[in-house]
C-alpha cells in the first residue's frame, strides 16, 4: 500500500544563517532549498504577477518530486472580494504552465473580514472547477462565517480542502476541513504571529498529527519567517516525520 505523501517546507525559500549548515553550499537559494524540502509556498504570487520565463526558471530548478503551494492574487481575494472572480483566477492559473506540473496546490487566503456567502463563493468554485477539475486547491477563510457543516459541506462537493491555521481565529480554524483528501496546515507562529517558533514538543505532537491524516496528500508549511524560525521548524519536522517512513 502506497503512503500517501507528506510536503513539508516555509513560505518562501529563504535559508536564514542559522540553519545554514543544513543545506548545499552551492547552487541558488532556490536549488539549495529544494535540496532539503519537498516542498514551498510562493506568496509573492499574491502581490504581483511573474513572467513566465521566472515559472520555467522554477520548474528547472528543483526536482522532479519538488512541489509549489502558489497563492491566489489579492486582486482576486481581497480586492474583489471572490465576486466575478472565477474568470480572473482561471486567468492566472494559466500563466502558471511553465510550472503546471510541479504545482502541487494552489492556495486561496480570504482576508479576515470577508464573510461567508454562499452565492458567491459558489458560483466562484463552479467557474474554476469546471475548468480545473483536478487542481488541488486548500483555502484559508478567516471570517468565523465560513467555519460551519454546510461550508464543508460546499468546499467538499467542489473537492477543496479547508486550511488548518495557526493562531486559529475560531475554534475549527486550527483543524484541516472541507474536502478530505487534501490537508493543509499554515503554521503562522504562536503566540506572536510570523516571529515566534514553534519549539520540538509542538513539531513533535504535530508530526504525529500528520502521520494520522487521512488525506490524499498532507501539507504543512510554516509562515513564522520573520526572525528565521520556520526554517528551523520545518527541518525539525522533516525529521521526525520522515525518519519514521
Amino acid at each position: 500500500m502506497t503512503t500517501p505523501p507528506v510536503f513539508i517546507g516555509t513560505a518562501g525559500w529563504t535559508i536564514p544563517r542559522a540553519v545554514a549548515d543544513s543545506f548545499p553550499r552551492d547552487g541558488s537559494g532556490l536549488e539549495r532549498y529544494a535540496a532539503v524540502f519537498n516542498a514551498v509556498e510562493v506568496n509573492s504570487t499574491f502581490y504581483r504577477p511573474h513572467r513566465a520565463s521566472t515559472y520555467a526558471r522554477w520548474a528547472t530548478l528543483t526536482p522532479d518530486h519538488f512541489r509549489f503551494a502558489v497563492k491566489a492574487p489579492r486582486a482576486i481575494t481581497h480586492e474583489a472580494r471572490l465576486v466575478n472572480g472565477g474568470d480572473a483566477l482561471l486567468h492566472f492559473i494559466s500563466q502558471l504552465d511553465a510550472l503546471r506540473s510541479k504545482v502541487g496546490v494552489l492556495l486561496i487566503q480570504l482576508p479576515p473580514s470577508l464573510a461567508f456567502e454562499p452565492a458567491v463563493a459558489e458560483a466562484f468554485f463552479a467557474v474554476v472547477r469546471r475548468r480545473e477539475p483536478n487542481l488541488p486547491i486548500a483555502c484559508e477563510p478567516r471570517h468565523a462565517s465560513w467555519f460551519s457543516p454546510a461550508v464543508d459541506k460546499l468546499l467538499a462537493r467542489f473537492r477543496i480542502g479547508r486550511a488548518a491555521a495557526d493562531p486559529a481565529r475560531h475554534c475549527l480554524a486550527g483543524s484541516p476541513g472541507g474536502w478530505g483528501g487534501l490537508a493543509y496546515f499554515r503554521l503562522h507562529g504562536s503566540p506572536r504571529m510570523y516571529y515566534s517558533a514553534y519549539g520540538e514538543a509542538y513539531v513533535r505532537s504535530l508530526a504525529h498529527q500528520l502521520e494520522l491524516s487521512p488525506a490524499k496528500a498532507t501539507w504543512c508549511v510554516f509562515d513564522n519567517t520573520t526572525l528565521g524560525a520556520a526554517a528551523a521548524d520545518a527541518l525539525a519536522l522533516s525529521r521526525f516525520v520522515f525518519q519514521r517512513r
